[in-house]
Formats: structure tokens, C-alpha cells, sequence
């Protein structure tokens, strides 16, 4: 099932031309209802920009207004480059979109389905014809070039929507969460090959999931959205190791939470004391939010008694694999999450020391 195993053919890889594209005050309001807020948005040509949040945060509908499928409301603008296109459809953005159930036509086979985009642009038959040859290659669909799209498997006809999609050399490439419908197998070999795809066309793109993991893996930065507004803009570590607010830290992966009381440099908990993060040592009681700092599962890491910064004990262990998953108690009012090594075994009950470096930890409004 890959995507990417051959050398991309230049003529069937390069786009119109790569683009920036602006949103400048871009809203959208559906019968009385404002579904997304006032948004600014820059995004580099050739840069793939993933969108990502929960179910009606926002993300489609600025897929949908940079596609040409939605107009935003009054005073916004978008543009591609130098081209002002909000008032433009999108048979006239040069994008290609790939849509979550793929919309491809049933009465056509996988070859006339890769090349209906051309024939719509009147493309002369021995040049559409050469291009679907090489998209044919590319997603290795040469074999099934002639089938109907309802004998191919998802993982295929996942492939040809995006090959349709490639066929009129696009200046954007639009995805709506194209790997959804597939199993979570299929899903993450896809996602790598798609990677791997996108980096070698270097075609500005954006990528609308909920998939945390599809994110992280295929965006240069990320947008993390809630509620119609944009939370945070950053590349995949900055907004997993440095979330703006908790609405990001509790979305993008697992993240745990001290309370306690302030005193000095340290946080005292009810499991013992952690030293505050190294930006807010200095500074006053209400920068480190109701006494509050947070961390990732994988921070912290089992330590002595004597020497430990914690003690708790387990109340669950759960074996994940390459690691162990320790459900802690007693060490923070809320329970903790550590992840361990895989083989390490320790019963329920066990009163374990807890341990988490300082630049670790972090400290949200």
C-alpha cells in the first residue's frame, strides 16, 4: 500500500505554481449562527498546514472558504499570493481537493475518474493521457487502471482521489481528512507514505483531521482549533512540548496536572514537592495558573523513595506494548499518568517515587 515508492514524475508532480495563501479576517456565519470567529491565517508556499481540532471547531468550514466552497462573510479576505480569490469558485483556484468519502464517480473507472479534471479543462488527449499514466505509476495503480471504483479496496480508492486531485498540476492541494474512512492499519501506512508524498511535491498544502498522530506527522506547523477560534500556531513540538493554554495541552496528547501551594521555587503537592518551571521561579504567585503546572506521561520516570520528588501508589498498570501505562495515586490530588518501559512489571498497590525534570514541566493560562 504505498504511496511514494517510486521518483515522482516532474510533470506529474509540479504544480501550477506554489503559492502563499493569506486569510485576512476570515468569518463565516451560517443562518444567524457565527461558526468561526475572525481569523488571520498565513501559510508558505510549499508548506503543508494541518488543521486540527474536535467535531465543529471550525476546520472544515476554512478548508471549505480556501477551496472556493464557502465565501466568508463580509470584510473577509483571501488571497493566493498576490491574487485576491474570496470572490472566486473553485473551478477557478487551480486547487485540487481530496474529500473525506473521496466523491469519486461511480459509472467511471479508476483512469477516467484520475482524468476528469482534464477532460473538463479540455487538456489535449496525448498529454492527459501521458499524465494519468504517470499518476497510474505513482500511487502503483497501473494494474486497476481500467477497474470500476466500486472493486478496489479503500487504501485504492484513497489513491486515486488523490491522484485526480494531482492530475490538473494544482497551485493548492486541499485535504479534507482523506484517511478517516480507512482501518487504523491502513490509516498509518498511508499516513507515512502520504508524508513522504507531500514532501517530494512540495505543493502548498492543507490538511484538515482530528487525528492527533496525522498532525504530528504530516504538518510543517499545525493550527489547533476550538470553538471556531484559533488556539495556537506552531510547529508539532512546539504545540506538544509548549502549548499556549489548556484547551491545547488537554487536546494534542496526554498531559497530567499538579495543584498544590507555592512556596519559593517549589510546588508542594500532596505527594511531596516539584520544583516550578525555570521561566516562573521568579516571578509572582498568580503566573503559575491556581498553582497549577503540568507534564507529559513520558517526563516523568520512576525514581528511589529517598531521592524521589513524589510518592504514590499504583492503582493501575497497563501493558501497552513498547511501554507500560501506571495509573499513580495519592502522589497529586488528581491521578497521574507515567509511562514506564514495556518490561517493567509492578503490582497494583506498590508505592513507587516519581521524579520529573524541571525543563519538563509546564506551567499554562
Amino acid at each position: 500500500m504505498k504511496l511514494a515508492s517510486v521518483v515522482v514524475p516532474p510533470s506529474a508532480s509540479a504544480p501550477a505554481a506554489s503559492v502563499p495563501i493569506t486569510l485576512t479576517q476570515c468569518a463565516k456565519t451560517f443562518r444567524g449562527t457565527r461558526v468561526l470567529e475572525p481569523l488571520d491565517l498565513h501559510i508558505e508556499p510549499g508548506e503543508t498546514l494541518v488543521l486540527l481540532g474536535p467535531s465543529g471547531c471550525g476546520k472544515t468550514t476554512t478548508l471549505r472558504m480556501i477551496a472556493g466552497l464557502e465565501t466568508p462573510d463580509a470584510g473577509g479576505r483571501i488571497a493566493f499570493g498576490d491574487d485576491d480569490v474570496t470572490a472566486l469558485p473553485i473551478e477557478k483556484r487551480q486547487v485540487g481537493m481530496v474529500f473525506q468519502n473521496y466523491a469519486l464517480f461511480p459509472n467511471l473507472n479508476v483512469r477516467g475518474n484520475i482524468g476528469y479534471g482534464l477532460k473538463i479543462k479540455r487538456v489535449p488527449v496525448g498529454t492527459a493521457r501521458q499524465r494519468i499514466d504517470e499518476l497510474l505509476d505513482m500511487m502503483r495503480l497501473t494494474a486497476h487502471a481500467d477497474k470500476p471504483i466500486d472493486q478496489l479496496s479503500g487504501g485504492q480508492r484513497q489513491r486515486v482521489a488523490l491522484a485526480r486531485a494531482l492530475a490538473v498540476q494544482p497551485r493548492v492541494l486541499l485535504l479534507d481528512e482523506p484517511l478517516t474512512a480507512l482501518d487504523a492499519r491502513l490509516r498509518d501506512a498511508l499516513r507515512s507514505e502520504m508524508n513522504t508524498l507531500l514532501r517530494e511535491l512540495g505543493i502548498t498544502t492543507v490538511y484538515v483531521t482530528h487525528d492527533q498522530a496525522e498532525a504530528m506527522e504530516l504538518g510543517d506547523r499545525i493550527v489547533v482549533m476550538s470553538e471556531g477560534r484559533i488556539e495556537q500556531i506552531g510547529s508539532p513540538r512546539d504545540i506538544y512540548y509548549r502549548p499556549a493554554n489548556r484547551t491545547v495541552a488537554q487536546f494534542v496528547g496526554t498531559i497530567n496536572r499538579l495543584a498544590g501551594e507555592r512556596r519559593g521555587g517549589m510546588l508542594n503537592t500532596t505527594g511531596g514537592a516539584v520544583p516550578l518551571p525555570s521561566s516562573h521561579v521568579h516571578s509572582s504567585a498568580e503566573a503559575v495558573s491556581a498553582h497549577e503546572i503540568f507534564f507529559r506521561p513520558e517526563d516523568a520516570f520512576l525514581a528511589d523513595l529517598a531521592r524521589a520528588q513524589l510518592r504514590g501508589y499504583i492503582e493501575t498498570s497497563a501493558f501497552l506494548g513498547e511501554r507500560t501505562r501506571l495509573t499513580i495515586r495519592g502522589a497529586a490530588p488528581d491521578a497521574l499518568l507515567i509511562d514506564v518501559a514495556g518490561r517493567v512489571e509492578l503490582a497494583r498497590g506498590t508505592v513507587v517515587g516519581i521524579s520529573i525534570g524541571q525543563d519538563a514541566l509546564i506551567a499554562l493560562s
